[in-house]
């Protein structure tokens, strides 16, 4: 399968990279709104592309159709005009709310009362009208306030409206690529989140796993998980939760819960551990595994599997072909054996480095980093799988290890990294994705999200065998595809990590603990 680039029909380059969309902040602050782009006019019909793909004719963007369309680009298309129309029409709500309710407005109010009467009666009926913004008070304590009596009375603004029928064109679009989401199963959850009927939805999920198994239904529905999580929040009567579903709409990474409506900072106190970093020996299976490793993506996922999930990371210094001595960590992912244990690599671990960049993981690099004496302004690659990949963007991300050392190469295997950017504007970020893999998608990324990756970036995403999550989502499951049906990809890889082309002179594990 060739490889393709997942997201919305940006210009699909050669390498795998995409273009990313700039987003102007919202009125209230909260909610990133994409910068509007004029439509162009369309004609459909499909283009033959590689591998028996449908490609567009030309480049296309956000609200962007290209003359020659396929279904899937005017879906998603359609669905970035709606998510830029709701998320303008619930800012427009927070200034008509904020306005009236402002301390300038009931001045002059005293000072002409029959331009106050004039001008609340407009307002309201602008805020709560079918024809105007539908009940579409929000922002501000009287704001607020409106749009909780809202929730609880099942008013829906026309804000909420337009969002959830785009997101609905997202589900369709990722339907288009996904034939498992177009089946009579997947498609009677789907409609029933879109309806916002909790009942029925759980009917159809129940539905859904009684005929598919846990594993299968959860890898059904996976390329729409935040799309359906979003659903919930904003059809709910909780009025707390949907800064999520806003976020996301937007192409964010959400900084609550789709159900409770609880912020990061909770993950914050519960992921407080200083971070600590032991040397220790390698096992006799990481000793063999390590004992073949060389400068190829295939071998860092190799070692990456042998160090597991319990707390070990490896530390690998190499005298290069040029004569320099560049350094290699290695970083594996989550264990999902309990919510919290004693290493980083925990659930608690994996949703904090997704909202925050100082983590208990990047403490406990820090000191790793620190202990085993690697000097200031040593080049340094990170390689991480799932929140391994995502620490090492993190780490990235941090102003302090980004002075203190040079970081070449970020590379991220099934990792929900796109929201992040490091400091350092030339290291090389690569990321490879398994389409069946869920953890990619929790970066809010969805298949008609308006924001991507940048240019300089290298994505590369592909379809292969192991179709179940968790399977999918494993290191093996990507080490067998870069070693078969995608090896051309493994050699593109391996040409981007040629400087660390050498003698590996140490190979030193270190455990990683919370404190």
């Amino acid at each position: 399968m060739t490889p393709q680039a997942t997201g919305h029909p940006d210009p699909q380059l050669l390498n795998g990279q995409r273009k990313a969309v700039d987003a102007a902040p919202a009125g209230d602050g909260t909610v990133p709104v994409p910068v509007p782009v004029p439509v162009s006019v369309v004609v459909p019909g499909p283009v033959s592309g590689a591998a028996g793909q449908s490609r567009s004719a030309e480049p296309v963007g956000p609200g962007i159709v290209p003359a020659r369309a396929t279904e899937t680009e005017l879906l998603v298309a359609a669905s970035l005009l709606l998510a830029d129309a709701a998320l303008t029409a619930r800012q427009a709500g927070a200034e008509i709310t904020g306005a009236l309710s402002s301390w300038r407005s009931g001045l002059r109010a005293l000072r002409d009362p029959a331009w106050a009467v004039g001008s609340v009666v407009s307002c309201a009926r602008a805020l709560t009208r079918a024809q105007g913004l539908g009940f579409g008070a929000n922002g501000g304590i009287a704001g607020e306030l409106a749009r909780v009596i809202g929730n609880v009375t099942y008013r829906r603004p026309a804000a909420v409206a337009m969002a959830v029928d785009a997101f609905a064109l997202r589900i369709a679009a990722a339907a288009a690529t996904h034939p498992n989401l177009d089946t009579p199963c997947a498609r009677r959850l789907t409609d029933a989140m879109v309806r916002g009927d909790r009942l029925e939805a759980l009917r159809a999920l129940f539905a859904l796993v009684e005929r598919l198994g846990v594993t299968r239904a959860l890898t059904t529905v996976s390329p729409v998980i935040m799309e359906l999580l979003a659903l919930t929040g904003l059809l709910d009567e909780n009025p707390v939760n949907d800064g999520f579903s806003w976020v996301t709409l937007a192409g964010g990474v959400p900084a609550t819960d789709p159900f409770l409506g609880l912020p990061s900072s909770l993950l914050k106190r519960l992921n407080s551990g200083p971070g600590r970093a032991e040397r220790t020996d390698a096992d006799p299976i990481l000793a063999s595994v390590l004992t073949g490793s060389s400068n190829d993506i295939v071998s860092y996922v190799n070692d990456i599997g042998a160090l597991g999930n319990h707390g070990l990371v490896l530390l690998r210094r190499i005298a290069c072909a040029d004569g320099a001595v560049r350094y290699v960590l290695l970083l594996p992912g989550t264990s999902f054996g309990l919510l919290s244990n004693s290493t980083p690599q925990d659930v608690i671990g994996a949703f904090d480095g997704l909202l925050r960049i100082d983590t208990t993981y990047t403490r406990a690099v820090k000191a790793l980093l620190t202990r085993a004496g690697v000097p200031a302004g040593a080049e340094l690659m990170l390689v991480g799988h799932s929140l391994g990949g995502l620490t090492a963007m993190n780490l990235a991300c941090d102003v302090g290890i980004a002075s203190e050392y040079r970081i070449t190469h970020v590379v991220a295997l099934g990792s929900p990294i796109d929201a992040k950017r490091p400091v350092d504007h030339t290291t090389r970020v690569i990321s490879l994705l398994n389409k069946h893999d869920v953890i990619p998608t929790l970066d809010g990324r969805g298949p008609a999200s308006p924001n991507d990756i940048p240019d300089h970036w290298v994505e590369f995403a592909w379809l292969d065998e192991t179709y179940d999550y968790p399977l999918s989502h494993a290191p093996q499951a990507y080490s067998d595809s870069l070693r078969g049906a995608q090896a051309p990809l493994r050699e593109q890889v391996n040409a981007l990590l040629r400087a660390y082309d050498g003698d590996i002179t140490a190979n030193q594990p270190y455990m990683l603990r919370d404190k």
